[in-house]
């Protein structure tokens, strides 16, 4: 089986674009969005028509819960007053433009999605956006592995892919109480990357169940998308959003 995973949009439809152009090409099963397809580009109605339009099974992120709750609050974790500021202009400009349809289909979206799949659906593959426990917990490649082993068998899952972090990898974590091993995946960001690459990142999960002892047989291939930066940065500086946000897609970050 194979999915096709993508998350943080963040309102860039140069960069969604480009992205599903690449899944389309990969061919695989099934694609999933984890979620904040609005905030920082001046694009959100366009990228949540897309998605609609093209009937992607979808989760919420913290983002698109501020949105959808017409909240002040994106739910995230700024490091500074500046960025704060910053931060407070995105969501207020999202919350102005936002069709009112569409902020009704954000409000709506789950919180995850679960797949049971295999023999006797066996194996559970868990999607969320920022932790099973928290919409807006902030899963990095660096938490230990105790830590991120106990957030997963808490879930019970085999395999959970989230998002939030806008930094891609993939952790194989050794569950040695059960002699198995379970998958953490990130799966980057499409439209707001911070790993200091400017394209656009999404996911592509290989899923083997045919082995004998039960734990799947997982490949992950993080796929780097080329699009028009400077497209969606100018589009950025043209807009009332932060010229900031222009240059951190420039960067990567």
């Amino acid at each position: 089986m194979r999915l096709a995973l993508f998350s943080d949009i963040h309102a860039n439809l140069p960069a969604l674009q480009s992205v599903l152009a690449s899944i389309d090409a990969h061919r695989p099963d099934h694609v999933f969005c984890l979620g904040d397809l609005v905030g920082y580009a001046p694009f959100p109605n366009e990228v949540v028509e897309l998605i609609r339009r093209r009937n992607i099974p979808t989760i919420a992120g913290n983002y698109d819960e501020g949105v959808g709750l017409n909240s002040d609050d994106c739910g995230c974790a700024y490091q500074t007053d500046e960025d704060q500021a910053r931060g407070n202009q995105s969501i207020a400009y999202t919350n102005e433009v936002i069709h009112a349809d569409h902020r009704r289909w954000l409000r709506e979206l789950p919180r995850h999605i679960r797949l049971q799949v295999g023999p006797k659906a066996k194996t559970s593959i868990l999607l969320v956006h920022g932790s099973p426990r928290k919409i807006n917990e902030y899963l990095f490649e660096d938490r230990p592995e105790k830590s991120l082993l106990r957030i997963i068998k808490g879930a019970d899952a085999d395999v959970m892919a989230f998002g939030h972090t806008h930094k891609p990898f993939h952790r194989v974590l050794v569950d040695e109480d059960e002699g198995r091993t379970r998958h953490a995946i990130n799966t980057g960001s499409v439209g707001k990357p911070k790993d200091s690459d400017p394209r656009a990142c999404w996911t592509l999960v290989d899923i083997d169940l045919s082995g004998d002892d039960g734990s799947p047989q997982v490949e992950v291939e993080f796929i780097r998308v080329s699009y028009d930066v400077e497209a969606a940065a100018r589009a950025v500086e043209e807009s009332p959003l932060p010229d900031a946000f222009a240059q951190m897609l420039r960067q990567g970050g």
